[in-house]
């Protein structure tokens, strides 16, 4: 089984001052998780579509649902975790409890305000998980990465040529991801930036998916304006 896996926990905090996360800000006449969602409705690979979100925001999230999916059925709203990680958690918990879980359940992970994946990322998401156990989509790095251990000076500058910026989605078996996450300790817990380093973590291949340039994370005012524009190129 393949489910989707959209993360729609954050509040936007980069956004400035909204009255709303960042997710539910209206890009191209509708909410930005809806753009997201539509991505992984039209793929019949999936299951279940699982949203996950802030509690308060539960309600709302599943009337967005109804209101623009024929077959709302095929997309469950629960509530995330304190934590990115533990979001994904609470995602895999509910795999375990209505569908059960094993060695080839695969999960699709992916951040709700990144809206311009495509279809073929998808699909080689879903294709590398289901041979690899883990993957994650990025793009080669087009700046020179500088590093800063002191955040003053330079203390490294590493050969862009093997430098890659990670995009999502981020896709796992779901079973092999809980018992690796389980048997973390609580300091390496502390330094998790995503699903991928648990892998990583613990000495596990984590195989590249090629993501696209404009398969952009809202996360800036700026980004907004991007996006309209997007839309309308994609709409053209």
């Amino acid at each position: 089984m393949v489910f989707g896996v959209i993360l729609a926990g954050g509040i936007g905090s980069r956004m400035g001052n909204v009255e709303k996360p960042k997710q539910y800000l209206s890009v191209g006449g509708k909410p930005i998780i809806l753009h997201t969602l539509e991505k992984f409705y039209v793929n019949s690979k999936f299951e279940k579509l699982i949203v996950l979100c802030p509690s308060q925001w539960i309600n709302h999230t599943k009337n967005l649902v109804k209101k623009n999916f024929n077959d709302s059925s095929k997309i469950v709203v629960i509530e995330g975790g304190s934590t990115r990680n533990e979001t994904i958690m609470n995602s895999i918990r509910y795999i375990e409890k209505e569908y059960g879980l094993d060695d080839d359940t695969i999960i699709v992970t992916h951040d709700s305000v990144r809206p311009f994946l495509t279809y073929r990322i998808i699909e080689d998401n879903i294709r590398y998980a289901q041979k690899y156990g883990a993957c994650d989509t990025v793009i080669p790095a087009s700046d020179t990465i500088v590093e800063s251990a002191g955040h003053e000076i330079i203390s490294n500058i590493p050969d862009r040529s093997i430098m890659y910026q990670g995009q999502t989605p981020q896709s796992f078996k779901a079973k092999k991801l809980k018992e690796l996450y389980e048997g973390l300790t609580e300091e390496e817990k502390e330094i998790l930036t995503d699903a991928c380093k648990i892998f990583v973590i613990k000495g596990q291949d984590v195989h590249l998916v090629e993501g696209e340039v404009f398969n952009i994370k809202i996360t800036y005012p700026y980004d907004l304006r991007v996006a309209e524009t997007l839309i309308k190129g994609e709409e053209k």
